[in-house]
């Protein structure tokens, strides 16, 4: 991190990373002794309308599939290309459905500065062989050879893109790094906290959308707040003991932050993964036949998330501990109805 003025790049642009995109291009523009003004995003190529869809970021200023009705800045540059997009940068935002990130490294490796960071935006894990899973900072870390950051909260992507007032959480183990990152995306409507707990605030992005599937379920079968309310808790106190379990380092008062309750509450109310949960346990059709039919070529990330979880509990002869995990992804694979999803909420055991 050598240079004066930091050239950030972001590798996506969702719906979530053409919210982030605002934030950032306008702290770029608002803050030119620190940042670069140009901020490169990168943007897989389709055609909307027969326009390419870099054509019409760059033109236009919105990302009219992903984030309709919002202005981008304009010092924020769509590019198709994965190493075009990273020539140069200093700063590497990561957000893209998790499933990618492996390819997409592999294509920027060696492309990368030395002195380079990132910070990880993505909920997930990647498994590994031997039963284990990696954190997606792992996977970029590795990869790349760079340190990566983990940012999560209760962060909606249309919420925060019509600037109504949210909070997020950095992980960040060196203090340096985190300032710069605070600096890049805090802004009035989006208040950025700073903590070293690095993993937990990342395994607790990924777990949350696993609760928000079960969430989705309760909805689907009728049930009311009240049996939502128990699924949240239920859900959290197995978010709770899986970092006990496989991040002993974790700190229990990062759970108090905007990645832990704050987002786990928001996503089992809010969120592409209790909606299409919810779709499931009402029409009977696949997770996959919802997620085309739904989501507008956004991914799922709980149902693969639960798929990555599962992979290791059941190496580990420990799917037993984590009911609610377990049950999930059993439903989310056809293994079990969901209409047996409430009888792992009533077994589930008291103290874990």
């Amino acid at each position: 991190m050598a240079s004066a003025k930091k050239k950030i790049c972001i590798i996506g642009s969702g719906n979530w990373g053409s919210a982030i995109a605002k934030i950032v291009g306008n702290n770029a523009l608002a803050m030119p002794d620190k940042f670069d003004t140009e901020v490169r995003m990168w943007v897989f190529e389709e055609m909307v309308k027969d326009r390419k869809l870099t054509e019409i970021i760059n033109q236009d200023h919105e990302n009219v599939k992903y984030l309709p009705g919002h202005k981008l800045p304009t010092n924020v540059l769509a590019v198709p290309g994965v190493k075009e997009t990273g020539e140069g940068a200093d700063i590497f935002i990561f957000v893209l459905p998790h499933q990618f990130v492996k390819g997409v490294c592999n294509q920027l490796k060696g492309n990368v500065k030395k002195d380079a960071i990132a910070v990880s935006l993505i909920k997930g894990f990647e498994v590994k062989d031997g039963g284990g899973i990696l954190l997606i900072s792992s996977v970029i870390r590795d990869l790349l050879n760079i340190p990566c950051a983990a940012l999560m909260g209760a962060n909606i992507a249309n919420e925060v893109a019509k600037e109504n007032y949210c909070e997020a959480t950095i992980g960040c183990k060196h203090p340096e790094y985190g300032a710069i990152l605070k600096d890049m995306f805090q802004a009035d409507y989006f208040r950025i906290v700073v903590c070293d707990d690095e993993t937990t605030v990342e395994v607790c992005g990924a777990l949350k959308n696993i609760v928000a599937v079960g969430a989705g379920f309760a909805d689907g079968l009728g049930y009311g707040d009240n049996t939502k309310a128990a699924v949240i808790r239920l859900g959290l106190m197995e978010m709770v003991k899986f970092c006990e379990i496989f991040y002993p380092e974790s700190q229990q008062g990062t759970f108090l932050e905007s990645c832990g309750v704050a987002d786990l509450v928001t996503t089992c109310y809010g969120g592409r993964n209790r909606r299409v949960a919810e779709a499931y346990a009402k029409t009977g059709k696949s997770i996959e036949e919802l997620e085309a039919e739904m989501l507008n070529g956004q991914k799922l990330q709980g149902p693969p998330t639960a798929y990555e979880v599962n992979y290791m509990l059941k190496a580990k002869d420990m799917e037993q501990r984590f009911p609610l995990f377990t049950a999930i992804h059993n439903i989310c694979k056809g293994n079990l109805h969901v209409s047996k999803f409430m009888d792992c909420l009533k077994n589930h055991p008291e103290h874990m």
